[in-house]
């Protein structure tokens, strides 16, 4: 696990400049796509995460990436064999650009609905300017949602049906989802983390109240299959590795909790150290 030092210099320095700079360009490498389980794919890049859930009745994409990284999700859906214009529902885990920057395209192309937490709809809406942590220094093109979801609202298509998982903090609206698939006869709970991490971030009340009640939340969820906005967070090169050479690696609930554990340790001892300094 990376500390938050070092995660909090990489995202600054990944989100400052977009692909100019080495760190982001590392994080939004093409990488081929692949089934992750059930109607579960990876379409995303070497590090910023994005999925695809299929069904009868259409395709659901999570997360848009950078702007630079809607070319790969456009690439990877047809690599996978799926039609772009299949796509009915697009979906946000928080918004960041590196998260939220490929989202507008990728509605433009595919004339999909924009689905995402009314926490995050007016940053979504400025583009990511007037960020809460950051100010307008991590722009992307602005996208309104087409509809607003609420902790515990669910989103279904086709027989698939997600569940946004509120976990404030990163941003206001951080979304976490889950859904159930079949795999060989048998469910498996999925969780999509939106973020815990807090990048040089400057803790009030209100926000040590959201990151503790995104932590309990998390806490709560069922998990078998482990996915995050981030690969590193999940050593998705790892897995990626390790995919026909064993049991699936993508089912990994003692990662989760360990994740979700280690965060949440490392959280609270941020508090302190920032209380102690005032």
């Amino acid at each position: 696990m990376r500390t938050v030092t070092t995660l909090a210099l990489l995202f600054a320095a990944a989100i400052s400049v977009a692909q100019q700079d080495a760190d982001s360009r590392a994080m939004n490498q093409p990488v081929a796509p692949f089934r992750i389980a059930g109607n579960l794919y990876y379409i995303g890049a070497s590090d910023v995460t994005s999925y695809l859930v299929v069904t009868p009745k259409g395709l659901i994409v999570i997360d848009g990436g950078f702007v630079e990284t809607a070319p790969m999700i456009r690439a990877n859906i047809a690599k996978l064999g799926f039609r772009l214009a299949d796509v009915r529902i697009l979906l946000n885990t928080h918004a960041h650009c590196d998260h939220a920057g490929g989202i507008a395209a990728l509605k433009e192309q595919t004339d999909a609905a924009f689905l995402a937490s009314d926490g995050d709809a007016p940053l979504l809406e400025r583009g990511g300017k007037d960020d809460p942590q950051f100010g307008n220094r991590f722009s992307f093109p602005p996208i309104k949602p087409d509809r607003l979801l609420r902790n515990g609202d669910r989103v279904k298509l086709g027989g698939s049906t997600l569940t946004a998982v509120i976990t404030p903090g990163h941003t206001p609206g951080c979304t976490t989802w889950t859904m159930t698939l079949t795999e060989q006869g048998k469910p498996l709970h999925v969780v999509i983390v939106g973020s815990p991490s807090f990048p040089g971030y400057k803790f009030n009340n209100n926000i040590i109240n959201d990151y503790r009640t995104t932590f309990a939340r998390l806490e709560s969820l069922r998990c078998d299959i482990f996915l995050v906005s981030h690969g590193s967070f999940f050593h998705l090169r790892d897995k990626m590795a390790r995919i026909g050479k064993g049991p699936n690696p993508f089912v990994d609930p003692a990662g989760y909790r360990q994740f979700v554990a280690s965060w949440h340790r490392q959280f609270e001892e941020e508090v302190r150290g920032q209380q102690a300094a005032r």
